[in-house]
């Protein structure tokens, strides 16, 4: 068996707001859209779905409370897509720090609340 890739998915109660949050904010594309409810977006060559839900994604609260993520995005400069972010009107929940373990990194929330690091090896 070979794998060719990893697709998560993440979901919201408002997907034209997160499609919009994905592609005008953070700059990602929409690389589809299935009727009113589905929609892939693309981060490079890699993809993340969203799939619209009635409630709020319970895990956001999990995630926040253990310091954990949703989505970590891979950046060469993390410095100049901070400030790209920032530029867009994203706040910064965690500012670009180095990390013990060999990264330089930083933390927004989406639409939703799902939290995303960016990051970038040293």
């Amino acid at each position: 068996m070979q794998i060719s890739g990893v697709i998560p998915q993440l979901r919201t109660t408002d997907l034209a707001e997160s499609i919009r949050f994905y592609t005008t904010k953070v700059g990602l594309t929409l690389e589809f859209q299935y009727q009113d409810f589905y929609a892939g977006i693309r981060a490079g060559s890699q993809l993340f779905h969203l799939k619209l839900v009635d409630e709020k994604d319970p895990s956001i609260k999990f995630v926040e409370d253990g310091e954990h993520f949703h989505l970590y995005l891979e950046t060469s400069d993390v410095v100049a897509t901070a400030a790209a972010l920032k530029s867009n009107g994203v706040t910064l929940v965690k500012d670009v720090h180095e990390t013990p373990w060999g990264t330089r990194e930083f933390a927004i929330k989406d639409d939703q609340g799902h939290t995303l690091y960016f990051g970038e090896s040293r």
